[in-house]
């Protein structure tokens, strides 16, 4: 079984309506059908507002061997306690 991970792509607090549209698709057209995407509005009035794409991913090669390296770490204390 693949493992999945939570990704997030930001869009900016000033953009025309326009540019949200064209990014928005282009990140659907990018994402797999199996990527459950939702969007939603972050941020306060103090630091800035902006959408955040939030959709499941499945692992680079890059990040499942640097996962791989530490899977058994911490197994023997784990085991010992």
């Amino acid at each position: 079984m693949t493992r999945l991970i939570k990704d997030y792509v930001e869009i900016g607090d000033h953009a025309s309506l326009d540019s949200v549209i064209e990014q928005l698709t282009r990140i659907r057209d990018s994402l797999p059908a199996s990527a459950e995407a939702e969007i939603r509005m972050r941020g306060d009035d103090v630091f800035g507002r902006h959408l955040c794409v939030a959709f499941m991913r499945p692992l680079t090669a890059e990040e499942a061997a640097c996962e791989g390296r530490y899977a058994g770490v911490g197994e023997e204390e784990r085991q010992a306690a």
